[in-house]
């Protein structure tokens, strides 16, 4: 692929991305986390494939830029659905303190 091609691939996702997250609702945010997460190994995978392929300078920038930002949006996705999960988990009870007023 030329590097006009990749670019245009690039650009178009990056529009592509914000339409799909900003349709998103906040009530379906945390059960569509998983799977989005999924599709972000998938753009990593592709990514580091792209890289691997270019054929100057360019080329192997956006790929590494896109690969570093994928890894980003991975990572984040894991923290975020791991902390919005642990809103869900039931709260401990204070522990009754020792020697209380008589």
């Amino acid at each position: 692929m030329d590097g006009i091609a990749l670019l245009t691939i690039f650009i178009l996702s990056i529009f592509v991305g914000f339409e799909v997250v900003s349709k998103v609702s906040a009530v379906l945010h945390t059960p569509l986390m998983s799977g989005a997460n999924a599709i972000h190994g998938v753009v990593v995978m592709g990514a580091i494939i792209v890289a691997g392929k270019a054929q100057n300078n360019v080329e192997l920038a956006i790929a590494l830029i896109a690969v570093l930002l994928g890894a980003i949006n991975l990572v984040g996705g894991f923290v975020v659905t791991d902390r919005m999960l642990e809103m869900f988990k039931p709260k401990k009870a204070p522990a009754a303190k020792e020697g209380g007023a008589a």
